[in-house]
C-alpha cells in the first residue's frame, strides 16, 4: 500500500511539472468589453445614431411633462376658488394626462433600451470577430473578457479598439 501511494505521488508530481511547463507556453489575452463599448468608434457612432433617432421623442416627452406640471401648478393655485364639479373634472383631466405621460415615457424607455441592445450587439459581434482574428494571427490560446484582476501585459483591448476603428473598406 505504501508503495502504491509513493507511485501515485510520483505520477501526480510529474503531472504538475508537465502542467507548469505547458502553462509557460500558453498565450493568454484579456479584452475589456466595457472599454471597447466606450472607446471604439463603432460604439460611439451607435450612441450618436441612437441620440439622433430618439432625441425628438425625448424632447416631446420633456415638453409634455412640463405642460402637465404647469397644468397641475395652475390647478393647485385655482383649486380653492373653483366650483366642486369643475375642480373634480380638472383633477381627473390632470390625472389622465399624467397617466398617459407615464405610459409614453415607459414606452419610450422600452424602445430606447431595445434599440440600444440591438446597436451594442452589432458592436459586440464586430469586436468578437476582431478578437478572433487577432487571436489567430498572434497565436493566442485563450482570451478572457471578464476578470477580477488583469496584468496590463496581457491586456489587448487597445488592439481590439484599433481593429474596430479601421474602416471596413481598408481591411
Amino acid at each position: 500500500m505504501n508503495q502504491y501511494l509513493r507511485q501515485l505521488a510520483l505520477v501526480l508530481a510529474s503531472g504538475f511539472c508537465l502542467t507548469a511547463v505547458q502553462a509557460d507556453e500558453v498565450k493568454i489575452g484579456f479584452v475589456s468589453t466595457d472599454r471597447v463599448l466606450k472607446e471604439a468608434a463603432a460604439a460611439k457612432a451607435a450612441q450618436t445614431k441612437l441620440e439622433q433617432e430618439f432625441s425628438k421623442r425625448e424632447k416631446d416627452l420633456t415638453e409634455l411633462g412640463a405642460s402637465i406640471k404647469a397644468s397641475a401648478d395652475k390647478f393647485e393655485r385655482d383649486a380653492p376658488t373653483l366650483p366642486e364639479a369643475q375642480r373634480v373634472m380638472r383633477q381627473k383631466q390632470i390625472l389622465e394626462q399624467d397617466r398617459d405621460f407615464q405610459r409614453k415615457r415607459r414606452e419610450f424607455q422600452e424602445d430606447l433600451n431595445a434599440r440600444k441592445n440591438e446597436e451594442l450587439q452589432q458592436v459586440i459581434l464586430r469586436a468578437n470577430k476582431a478578437i478572433k482574428e487577432i487571436a489567430i494571427a498572434e497565436k493566442y490560446d485563450i482570451i478572457f473578457q471578464d476578470a477580477v484582476y488583469v496584468n496590463p501585459s496581457i491586456d489587448m483591448t487597445d488592439k481590439v479598439i484599433k481593429a474596430l476603428n479601421v474602416p471596413a473598406a481598408t481591411k
